[in-house]
């Protein structure tokens, strides 16, 4: 048998159980088998199956991982399905947070900066390959092992956002669009559901929702759910150190960082260090008064000897009165 041969016979394969499908789904569509209704009486034990996924989030398509955790719920609902009982398995998409937010106002920096579309800045091989080199450290002759944190490792190569908005195959103007972090919600959750859908996913969609204030039904449930919650003394509002992005005016969560995740908050002790007259030109103005440098140190059990403070000559520094 030629190889052109069987590769048609491949194609032929492929194809018929494409339109199996598509006519299966079809039929499901059509009959809505899997909208769940309640019934005239409270169900006995068994005869009912609700089934749950935590909404992923969608700053992006989704993956083999959520089809792998989702085939685990797609078979129990249809097992409980087949012997009859009444299934009802929702779907939503959580758009909570600052990670669309980040990736928004980056994509709109970058055509601030670049243009539209941006002619990025070509990047230079050599140094990439020796930080390469410099992140790894030797664990026996011939083998290295990543001083970067797992996190990191998974990064790679820092991209700009317009970069990875290329990879889901959009156009110049519809990449643009991205700039407004509301077009987000919009996109790829309805992306997400078509794929869902030819995924074979036994789910009640009438039932689906996106999260944040775009959805006034969820967001009020939120908010019932948090005053009930304070009502009950199970949650408290208090003080705690915290990441605080200036770009956005607000704290941000581990998980809401474009950069930076798993840093978290850092106690430094200052040490108060008076200046003496003659004061510079730039400080002539607070002669009279008590000055202070106020250097951060991790280590304040270092500085009882201390002889020297170092100025950076072309650093910023500020004085306040």
């Amino acid at each position: 048998m030629s190889s052109t041969h069987e590769k048609g016979k491949s194609k032929a394969r492929t194809k018929l159980l494409i339109d199996i499908q598509n006519a299966v789904q079809e039929c499901w569509e059509e009959h809505r088998v899997f909208e769940a209704e309640p019934g005239d009486k409270p169900p006995a034990p068994g005869e009912k199956f609700f089934g749950t996924f935590p909404y992923p989030y969608m700053n992006g398509l989704l993956h083999l991982g959520h089809a792998f955790s989702l085939s685990k719920l797609e078979f129990g609902a249809a097992y409980h399905r087949l012997r009859g009982s009444n299934v009802l398995l929702p779907f939503a998409f959580h758009c909570t947070g600052m990670p669309i937010k980040a990736s928004a106002d980056k994509l709109a920096r970058e055509i601030a900066q670049y243009g539209n579309p941006p002619v990025f800045p070509v990047a230079d091989e050599k140094s990439s390959a020796e930080v390469s080199e410099a992140d790894q450290v030797a664990v026996v002759p011939g083998k290295f092992k990543s001083k970067k944190g797992k996190a990191a490792a998974k990064s790679g190569v820092q991209k700009f956002q317009w970069e990875i908005m290329e990879s889901f195959a959009l156009s110049d103007q519809e990449i643009a669009r991205f700039q407004d972090p509301y077009h987000w919600m919009t996109y790829f959750p309805q992306l997400a559901k078509d794929h869902l859908k030819d995924f074979g996913l036994g789910c009640d969609w009438r039932r689906s929702f996106v999260t944040t204030d775009i959805n006034p039904f969820y967001d009020a449930f939120v908010r019932w759910q948090m005053r009930k919650l304070k009502k009950l003394h199970r949650i408290v509002k208090d003080m705690r150190y915290t990441i605080y992005s200036p770009l956005d005016g607000q704290p941000c969560a581990d998980h809401d960082r474009a950069t930076g995740e798993g840093v978290q908050p850092q106690e430094y002790v200052l040490i108060k260090m008076e200046v003496l007259p003659p004061f510079p030109p730039k400080m002539k103005a607070l002669e009279g008064r008590k000055v202070y440098l106020a250097a951060a140190t991790l280590r304040p059990e270092t500085m009882y000897g201390q002889t020297n403070c170092w100025v950076l000559p072309d650093g910023n520094y500020g004085v306040r009165g």
